[in-house]
């Protein structure tokens, strides 16, 4: 059962749904949604606030940017993609702490939440705290 139980724990630990991050997003400012997909589909549609770096553009110089305190939680399309777990290993690698999100933009707007970009979708907004 113990191992059962650091399962789900390393789990929680690295994932995070859709409600937790926009529950992070009106508490705090130590999050930052990090689309990893490349640049079309975030200029089509993204989580508000959300910074670009493709899974495959992350690099010391492209990140040296970001600021190490922060909680980057790294996502793409949804459970068909891994974009966001290559983006979050590499992310890691770099030194950065981070997690997952779990179902990408899709489940996010599943969960009615809105978007930005040139197809956006209307929902609930949060506060930002940026």
């Amino acid at each position: 059962m113990r191992k059962q139980i650091e399962f789900y724990e390393n789990k929680l630990a690295y994932e995070m749904d859709p409600s937790d991050l926009y529950e992070a997003f009106e508490s705090n400012t130590t999050f930052v949604a990090l689309d990893t997909r490349q640049k079309v589909g975030f200029d089509k549609e993204h989580i508000p606030t959300a910074i670009n770096i493709p899974h495959r553009e992350m690099t010391e110089a492209s990140t040296v940017h970001l600021d190490k305190a922060k909680i980057y939680v790294c996502y793409c399309d949804g459970i068909g993609c891994n974009a966001s777990t290559k983006g979050a290993l590499k992310m890691t690698k770099l030194g950065f702490k981070v997690k997952e999100l779990i179902g990408g933009i899709e489940w996010w707007k599943l969960d009615g939440y809105a978007t930005a970009g040139t197809h956006s979708k209307q929902g609930m907004q949060f506060k930002c705290y940026c």
